[in-house]
């Protein structure tokens, strides 16, 4: 046998292109395919596809009387050969409702038809996303399942998923938020054969499983990883790569066949007058308001604008000057369902105090014993509702000890629950992870050293008390601010004075393998807050910096007035960047609040090297300008700001530091 023979029986072998062949062809488009449209039918029938809009966007829905209704031999688009892509993207944009906890749906199957076999398949459960794919060799064929864990589909909005394959790595990226990544111990097959095959969107090709939602996106992309082509995007979780041409614009008339073929859900009635009912029973409902010259719309038991009157912050008036035990270290606004609406003070001497709203201002409802109090944190666990305060100072014993209170339905106040010991705290952060309870403490200082630990608590249901679960080395630390990005949570603190110097580093920490973990350092000086924030699809966080000391160059950094920064979170680094530099005066705290279609930063200056009596500043979100100073606030030694709306309209409250006296003001719109 010849040399040139036995080359091309070895290649024959690897399954590369015969000899003689021109050149080696995919089997199939090496470009988007978009699976949804060559589903559609293209005769105009009407079984068991409706057109619906949800959120001013288009999807499809499907019936369930004849799931074979969207599906197409796969032969339409493996036109070159019968082999699936080794490697391969899935974008699917959907809008899922709520499932119950067992049920699965399937968004996507490629099933051999004449063996019944599910070769690949694509599903969903309230709390995974399935990826399931069919592996065969000598001893046999077995499915193959990947799974990734809280996608956080299941709340009704649209959100739209990038599949990325490759070999053996599979990647999940959802609203071009971070990929959840997973290396399997069976690589996809790269000899999946789909000769007699077919694709079944939404459904198995059987009624039970049927996806219940709504879908605008289903494309297959050979050969590459279509996250590139998608992220960053303005609009995450409306993402395009390709999507069939009666969906593309909403504003666009229809063809009169798209018509035939789709039918549109517009069933509605309009009500005038006062704000009727809205539950799930009434259907699809729009209230017009006379008096607001607004449309309402009634979505998941809520009034939800469509088109109203802009409102325009126009001015800041003050509503309530609110004399307190003491000089405030901060507030924090909360609500008991069925009870109102209530504001919590920690006070530096031995007594807090609670407040109730009524009558349109807040009264004395409930004294509470606290050492230096800095803050107050409200949390929920189930029905039963905690308060948190974190005392600075030692008790009568010289013990030092921060509190939780637990709100009593039958006495109608909070009583002592647990003792939780802590040092010089200045902040408690309750969040959840995992459907599980956590509290954070920022210890501050333990005698003279700044540089001690910070403690985590986990809630443990069989005790019903928070336990230690992890401890954290922290400077000076002064707050902590919980927030999640798609399926990851975030733990920052603002770490203040480390004993010879302010200029420190504040760490970001990212929940990984039941831990926090360093994510990211950012150099601060005295931080003693972050706000995080979000503007349409854009996250940011903010950090008040407060003092630039340094004891050995104590003549020329002993400074207040200093810039705080505003961070943005770069989806494609995956880290956070500067995004904008603030003038500030010895910054203690950042609130975000909106009003009507503007958001607007908060910031509470509380001394500029001479004096308590500072102007505190509203900044706007301008855009591309960043935040504009617009309302310039007399405050005296102010420590801390609470944004909070009621009935009568939206208020701001601060406390001060400085004397015994907070303020509520009013945000009176146009």
């Amino acid at each position: 046998m010849s040399a040139l023979l036995m080359l091309c029986v070895a290649l024959l072998l690897l399954g590369t292109p015969r000899c003689g062949a021109q050149h080696w062809e995919p089997c199939t488009d090496l470009r988007p395919l978009d699976i949804l449209a060559e589903a559609v039918p293209l005769n105009g029938a009407t079984s068991g596809i409706r057109m619906v809009q949800a959120e001013g966007v288009l999807g499809l829905q499907f019936s369930a009387t004849e799931p074979r209704t969207m599906s197409f031999p796969a032969s339409r688009i493996f036109s070159s050969c019968d082999l699936f892509p080794e490697e391969f993207s899935i974008v699917v944009t959907l809008r899922v409702p709520s499932l119950p906890p067992k049920k699965n749906e399937y968004l996507l199957s490629l099933l051999a038809e004449e063996r019944d076999t599910l070769l690949l398949g694509l599903r969903y459960s309230p709390t995974q996303l399935h990826f399931l794919f069919l592996t065969e060799d000598l001893a046999g064929a077995w499915q193959t399942r990947v799974s990734f864990r809280s996608p956080g589909l299941v709340d009704s909005q649209w959100h739209t998923l990038i599949l990325a394959v490759s070999q053996g790595s599979f990647s999940l990226t959802m609203d071009c938020g971070f990929p959840m990544d997973i290396m399997a111990d069976v690589p996809f097959s790269p000899t999946l054969s789909v000769r007699g095959a077919r694709f079944f969107i939404g459904s198995r090709k059987r009624t039970k499983g049927l996806f219940t939602g709504l879908i605008r996106q289903l494309v297959l992309l050979p050969g590459s990883d279509a996250t590139p082509r998608l992220c960053p995007s303005r609009n995450a979780r409306l993402a395009e790569l390709s999507i069939p041409r009666v969906l593309k614009r909403l504003t666009e008339k229809p063809d009169a066949n798209d018509v035939l073929k789709y039918p549109y859900e517009a069933d509605m009635k309009v009500t005038l007058g006062s704000r009727p009912p809205c539950t799930k029973a009434e259907g699809v409902q729009f209230w017009f308001d006379a008096a607001q010259k607004g449309l309402y719309l009634c979505a998941d038991s809520q009034w939800v604008s469509v088109l109203t009157a802009k409102t325009k912050l126009d001015y800041v008036e003050e509503h309530q000057s609110l004399h307190t035990n003491s000089e405030t270290l901060g507030i924090e606004v909360f609500n008991i369902p069925g009870v109102g609406l209530f504001a919590a003070t920690a006070n530096r001497k031995a007594r807090s105090a609670i407040y109730k709203w009524t009558d349109g201002k807040f009264v004395s409802y409930q004294n509470i014993a606290t050492h230096q109090a800095q803050s107050w944190r409200h949390f929920t666990i189930g029905k039963k509702i905690f308060l948190a305060v974190a005392n600075f100072g030692p008790n009568e014993r010289g013990q030092e000890f921060s509190v939780i209170y637990k709100w009593s339905p039958r006495k109608l106040k909070f009583t002592l629950y647990q003792r939780i010991a802590t040092h010089s705290a200045r902040d408690w952060e309750a969040f959840i992870v995992d459907g599980e309870h956590f509290l954070v403490v920022a210890n501050h200082r333990e005698g003279d050293n700044h540089n001690i630990d910070s403690v985590i608590y986990r809630w443990n249901p069989s005790s019903q008390l928070f336990e230690a679960n992890q401890s954290i080395a922290t400077s000076g630390a002064y707050d902590w601010e919980f927030f999640t990005v798609g399926p990851y949570s975030f733990l920052v603190v603002a770490n203040t004075f480390n004993g010879t110097s302010t200029q420190v580093h504040s760490h970001l920490y990212i929940w990984l393998v039941g831990a926090f973990q360093l994510f990211q350092s950012f150099l601060t000086f005295g931080a003693a807050d972050w706000e995080v924030f979000h503007i349409g699809e854009r996250i940011f966080l903010a950090v008040a910096n407060s003092h630039s000391y340094d004891v050995q160059m104590q003549a020329q950094n002993d400074s207040y007035v200093l810039s705080s920064v505003i961070y943005e979170l770069n989806v494609t680094a995956q880290n956070f960047v500067k995004f904008q530099d603030i003038p500030t005066c010895s910054a203690l705290d950042w609130e975000f609040f909106s009003v009507g279609e503007d958001h607007f930063l908060v910031v509470a200056n509380s001394f500029d090297g001479n004096t308590f009596s500072v102007n505190s500043i509203i900044y706007r979100w301008q855009g591309y300008e960043g935040f504009v100073a617009v309302h310039k606030l007399p405050t005296f030694g102010c420590r801390d700001w609470e944004a909070f709306n009621t009935t009568a309209g939206s208020y701001l409250i601060y406390s001060s530091a400085k004397e015994p006296l907070s303020r509520v003001l009013k945000l009176r719109t146009g």
